[in-house]
């Protein structure tokens, strides 16, 4: 997957002709953020189950235009949040489909330490969409060490009872990732990298804690005494939990997240490789389980749905009612349409000293605006 492609063996790209009239589409968009001081690079993927329409990196690492420039293949993207639905999510996929976890079954079962008081009737279900009644986080960085920090979240106290409202939670996905590690006998990282991405291919491309060698590749997500920070997760939560964790934690490049977005519109399989998960269980899991509210984000089992109750919605305005999606504090984000087999990708550092206020506001307007163009363009392809 090169700039102009990034497919992967198996994936046609579309006919070359086609990319100038893309780039003019695409360009003025993200770069509109770049200009205007949201992030100082990304990277912009749009695609089909079996197809790359659009892969392009812009701009640079940091704001200094001496930095390393962005590309679709090598640059390393924290994915923060996209963590959830890129690593969580799909090994919860697995282990549901094996009948190793039910989704139904109190998450006591699976952690005996979870079993304070308003916590017996939470179950998996409540979990993955987050209407566990569990608050939205807690401050672990004030925790002595990991196996504190894991203590904390363990024995934490529900503010709600299950099932009564959605809250946005850190807490579900870090209790979620420690279920996998229990049923399956290996960390997060270990058994999403065996189960998903080798049989995928993407075992270089999507990786948990990445090694020092490529640190130079890793888009920045934040300063110390004016020295940009690489290549270690920028989320508190997941740092103190050793920088794994069902949160986040992940670190991918373009390529990897586009090709594991097509895995998804192939309900579960890529072509050249066997299939890892049934029609059924992506269908499961990407339907609506909890309906919007008012201000309040519809959910499927792990991923965002629409309507998002944003008055900007990151999924622009014309994706189609089953689109699911998600986003990430650093400035990422993927939605995925299925009825017009469409997946838009775009990955940026915001997190990396933003030169504007209310950079998170702005993003959302460019993701927007890039849904809203993919969707117009497919839309057109079509007549």
């Amino acid at each position: 997957m090169r700039d102009a492609g990034c497919a992967g063996a198996q994936t046609r790209i579309a006919h070359p002709a086609s990319r100038s009239s893309l780039d003019s589409i695409f360009d003025p968009i993200v770069e509109t953020g770049i200009r205007g001081g949201v992030y100082p690079g990304a990277a912009l993927v749009v695609g089909r189950h079996d197809t790359i329409l659009f892969a392009k990196g812009y701009g640079h690492l940091t704001w200094n235009s001496g930095s390393a420039a962005v590309t679709v293949d090598s640059t390393l993207w924290d994915l923060a949040s996209l963590t959830k639905v890129v690593a969580t999510t799909p090994a919860m996929m697995l282990l549901v489909e094996q009948g190793k976890v039910a989704l139904d079954s109190p998450v006591v079962h699976y952690l005996p330490e979870f079993n304070s008081p308003g916590t017996a009737a939470i179950t998996v279900r409540h979990l993955l969409t987050h209407t566990s009644g569990l608050r939205a986080t807690l401050p672990l960085r004030e925790a002595a060490d990991s196996a504190a920090a894991l203590l904390m979240v363990l024995t934490t106290v529900p503010i709600a009872p299950p099932g009564k409202q959605m809250v946005y939670s850190d807490l579900n996905a870090i209790l979620l990732g420690e279920i996998i590690r229990r049923v399956s006998g290996s960390p997060l990282d270990v058994f999403a990298t065996r189960a998903i991405y080798t049989p995928l291919g993407l075992e270089e491309d999507l990786l948990f804690r990445p090694p020092r060698r490529l640190e130079k590749r890793a888009a920045p997500t934040g300063l110390w005494r004016g020295h940009p920070i690489a290549g270690v997760v920028n989320d508190p939560s997941a740092g103190m939990l050793g920088g794994v964790s069902g949160n986040a934690g992940l670190f991918a490049t373009a390529r990897g997240v586009a090709r594991f977005a097509q895995f998804m519109l192939n309900d579960g399989a890529l072509p050249g490789h066997s299939r890892l998960v049934k029609h059924e269980t992506v269908q499961l899991f990407t339907q609506i389980a909890v309906p919007a509210r008012r201000g309040v984000s519809a959910r499927t089992l792990g991923w965002e749905a629409l309507p998002t109750g944003e008055e900007t919605s990151s999924a622009g305005t014309l994706f189609g009612p089953r689109s699911y999606g998600h986003t990430g504090w650093t400035g990422t984000s993927l939605w995925i349409d299925p009825d017009r087999d469409v997946f838009v990708l775009l990955l940026t550092n915001r997190a990396f000293d933003p030169r504007t206020g209310k950079s998170f506001t702005k993003l959302k307007e460019v993701r927007g605006r890039a849904a809203d163009a993919a969707a117009r363009a497919i839309d057109g392809s079509a007549h």
